[in-house]
């Protein structure tokens, strides 16, 4: 069955910058004579999905004109034509390393570990514009938030920028959940033979409520009663995050189950619609991860959340109240609730994955069941603060089941006990 959506950037296919595997020695002796540049664990995800194809059309860093443009206008060109894009990328350096290097230069990224994993043909070294891009990305001047941590202090020493074309070492698979982390290719044959028409993805960096759980059952029944024969992924993001949020590992093991145990949509979906096809929300639904970093960019982050699941096929993605979002150090609200969904009528360039618009969802009492807080008008739905599930997870506790699955609960509340 053919692709159901083209990658983004007017290509044919994702892009491959992957050593093939008979390449690799070579492409080990000559990163050993070219010149070190560290990446973090952060950006090191982000050299392998350049590789695979996930950033398609992206080749490699991007140079001074494109990184500037994406910060102006939001788009990048391809082929001469604009196509959507919100948050450049390219890889950090210190000035002392910005004075050895130039544009013709080869030099060989290396992993925090020291081993070099992609080799870089440079086109351009430039000063990293780390204001305007906060201001820009973050759509705020202030720099009190989770994104300008990541630049202004967990990247404080660096101060320059490298672009260029990109080769990259196959990514280790991580023994714990690697089995579900698959390239854009990959992804995209696992698609055809389902014979779907239509793929919903499902963003989340965290372990799922029964609430957020709902956006993806609502996503996917929408396309089914508009006539798709649809599926759904659920598609957690699980490269680097901020500290306070659950590893990657316990996440992985929480959707695991979820899955496995059949329990997706468990009492919350639409019965007379799944009853009729003699099917349920979990035949529908399968597990992917995606390794790349959050930049908790709210609106921003949420059209390359867009962009990501375009190149794997997917031909829409869930965008539900306070996408991507962080607060102010304070706790203020830096963007509105819906400010991620609005993006996506003001692009200025091309996207063609679809947003799926989904508003707060909650359990209420009337119906037994999760819904939408729009169909319940003056109605006060079960509530349970962040920090209180927390509390009760810390304690080895379940959470009320009707905010969170048994399953989830016991796994987070034995990773989460303090002694």
């Amino acid at each position: 069955m053919a692709d159901l959506i083209p990658p983004h950037g007017g290509l044919s296919e994702p892009v491959n910058l992957t050593v093939a595997a008979n390449d690799i020695e070579a492409f080990k002796a000559e990163a050993a004579g070219l010149t070190k540049v560290p990446v973090s664990a952060a950006d090191l995800s982000t050299v392998y999905r350049m590789a695979d194809g996930t950033l398609s059309p992206l080749t490699g860093p991007m140079d001074s004109a494109t990184y500037h443009r994406v910060l102006d206008e939001a788009v990048i060109e391809n082929l001469g034509k604009k196509y959507a894009w919100t948050i450049p990328l390219a890889f950090p350096v210190t000035a002392e390393l910005a004075k050895t290097i130039k544009a013709g230069d080869k030099v060989a990224l290396t992993a925090p570990d020291g081993s070099a994993v992609a080799i870089v043909e440079l086109t351009d070294v430039y000063p990293w514009p780390k204001l305007k891009y906060l201001q820009k990305v973050y759509r705020t001047d202030r720099i009190d938030h989770a994104g300008a941590d990541m630049v202004l202090k967990g990247d404080a020493d660096k101060s320059h920028l490298i672009g260029g074309k990109l080769r990259a070492l196959p990514q280790p698979k991580n023994p714990a959940f690697g089995k579900y982390v698959l390239t854009p290719v990959e992804v995209r044959k696992l698609l055809a033979s389902k014979g779907w028409n239509a793929v919903v993805g499902f963003q989340t960096r965290n372990p799922l409520h029964r609430a957020h759980e709902y956006a993806l059952v609502y996503g996917l029944e929408t396309l089914i009663a508009g006539g798709k024969n649809a599926g759904a992924v659920l598609n957690p993001l699980i490269g680097e995050t901020k500290g306070d949020d659950v590893n990657a590992e316990i996440r992985m093991s929480t959707y695991e189950a979820l899955i496995e145990q059949r329990q997706l949509g468990d009492g919350d979906s639409d019965e007379s619609l799944w009853k009729s096809r003699n099917e349920s929300v979990p035949d529908r639904v399968i597990l992917l991860g995606l390794d790349i970093k959050m930049f908790y960019g709210g609106p921003s982050e949420a059209v390359m959340h867009g962009i990501y699941r375009q190149n794997m096929g997917f031909t829409h993605i869930v965008i539900g109240r306070k996408h991507a979002d962080v607060p102010y150090a304070n706790g203020e609200a830096i963007w509105g609730d819906f400010d991620a969904q609005e993006i996506f009528s003001k692009l200025g360039g091309e996207l063609l994955i679809q947003p799926l618009k989904v508003g707060f969802a909650a359990y209420y009492e009337s119906i037994g069941r999760v819904d939408l807080t729009e169909r319940h008008a003056g109605e006060k739905p079960l509530s349970i603060s962040g920090k209180d599930i927390r509390s009760t997870l810390q304690k080895g506790e379940m959470v009320d089941p009707r905010i969170m699955r048994p399953s989830t609960s016991e796994i987070l509340a034995k990773a989460m006990k303090i002694a």
